[in-house]
C-alpha cells in the first residue's frame, strides 16, 4: 500500500473504527536511517493504535530505524516479506526474502532487541515454484523461533518474475486453506489473513479459522465499510461514524494541516474518492473531491461540496 496508507488516509480511517490496528505504508529502514526521520515517521496520535511497516534486510540498519522510531511510541513494527514490486526486489526486501528464511530471522532478532514492542511479519504463502506445504512451514518455524510476534499471510504465491504487482494481486490463485492450516499447526502463535477479501462477511467468515484479517483495497476503495467493524468485531456499542460525521471531520482536519504544514487539500481529499460508493450524486462527488480540490486556492470548502453532492443532489454543482 505504498503510496496509499499516508497519515492522511490513516486519519480518515480512524475517523471510521477506533478500534482496528492500522499500517504505515511501507518504509525502508534506509529512509529511515540516512533520511528525514521526521518526515517518514511522524504521525498524530489520534491513529493509534498504529503499526510501523518496514522494509529492509539488513539486520543491524532495520535495528537503527526502529531505535529511532521508539520515541514516536507506534504499538506494533511489522516487516514486510511479502510485497512483490520491482521496486522493492532491487532494494533485497519484500517478497523475495522469503527464500532467505534464516536472514529474516536474523532482521527479526535485530529488530526485536531495539524495542520492547512486538515485532511481527507479513509474508506470502511462497513465492515462484516454492512448493507451498514445506517452504512455508518452514518460514513460518523460523520466524517463531526468533521469537516474532505474529505472522500477517497473504493467501498468494508471489511470482517474482513474469508477474506485474497488478498481476501478482490476481494470480495465482488465493489458497485461503493454506493459511489455515498454517494458523492449525501455530497455535497459539497469532496468524492473520490477507487477500481478497473484500467485504465484512468474508472477513467474518475467516475469524472461524484465523487470529484476524486484514483488509487493504477493499477498505481503501470503500472505507465506509470501516464504520461497521468496531461494533461487528470488537462489541462496541458506540454510534457508528457516518459519511457526514467523516466528512465534517475531514475538513476541520484539513484545515489544521494546511494552517500547520501548508499540507494542500488534494492530499486529503484523495484518500476520499470512496467515500460515497453507491450513493445517488457519487460520481460528482468524486470529481468535487478528485478535479476541484486541485483548483488553485482550493480550501475546505470542496470537501462541504462534495458532501452537499450527495445530500442534496444538483445543488452543489450551482453553488
Amino acid at each position: 500500500m505504498m503510496d496509499w496508507t499516508d497519515r492522511h488516509c490513516r486519519f480518515l480511517h480512524r475517523q471510521l473504527t477506533r478500534r482496528a490496528l492500522l499500517f504505515t505504508e511501507m518504509v525502508t529502514s534506509a529512509a529511515i536511517v540516512h533520511g528525514d526521520v521526521e518526515r517518514h515517521l511522524w504521525f498524530d496520535q489520534l491513529e493509534q493504535p498504529l503499526a510501523l511497516q518496514l522494509g529492509g534486510s539488513d539486520p543491524g540498519e532495520l535495528a537503527e530505524a526502529i531505535r529511532l522510531a521508539e520515541p514516536f511510541g507506534y504499538s506494533e513494527i511489522n516487516l514486510n516479506v511479502g510485497c512483490p514490486s520491482d521496486r522493492v526486489q532491487s532494494g533485497r526486501f519484500g517478497a523475495c526474502l522469503m527464500a532467505e528464511p534464516d536472514l529474516v530471522a536474523e532482521c527479526v532478532r535485530a529488530m526485536r532487541g531495539a524495542t520492547e514492542r512486538p515485532v511481527t511479519v507479513k509474508c506470502r504463502i511462497g513465492i515462484d515454484d516454492q512448493d507451498t506445504e514445506q517452504s512455508l512451514d518452514r518460514f513460518a518455524d523460523t520466524m517463531v523461533q526468533a521469537g516474532v510476534a505474529a505472522l500477517y499471510v497473504h493467501a498468494r504465491k508471489a511470482w517474482l518474475k513474469g508477474l506485474s504487482p497488478k498481476e501478482n494481486r490476481t494470480i495465482p490463485p488465493l489458497d485461503y486453506d493454506r493459511v489455515h492450516r498454517l494458523r492449525a499447526r501455530l497455535s497459539p502463535l497469532p496468524v492473520m489473513i490477507n487477500g481478497g477479501l473484500e467485504t465484512l462477511e468474508a472477513a467474518e467468515a475467516e475469524l472461524a479459522f484465523t487470529d484476524g484479517v486484514m483488509l487493504g483495497r477493499a477498505a481503501y476503495h470503500s472505507p465506509m465499510l470501516l464504520a461497521q467493524v468496531d461494533s461487528r468485531f470488537f462489541g462496541d456499542d458506540q454510534q457508528p461514524a457516518t459519511l457526514r460525521s467523516v466528512m465534517l471531520a475531514m475538513a476541520a482536519y484539513a484545515e489544521r494541516e494546511h494552517a500547520a504544514h501548508g499540507t494542500r487539500i488534494n492530499n486529503i481529499t484523495r484518500h476520499m474518492l470512496g467515500l460515497a460508493n453507491g450513493l445517488p450524486g457519487a460520481r460528482q462527488f468524486r470529481q468535487i473531491l478528485s478535479v476541484d480540490a486541485c483548483r488553485p486556492g482550493a480550501g475546505s470548502s470542496v470537501i462541504f461540496r462534495a458532501l452537499e453532492a450527495v445530500t442534496r443532489p444538483g445543488l452543489a454543482q450551482a453553488s
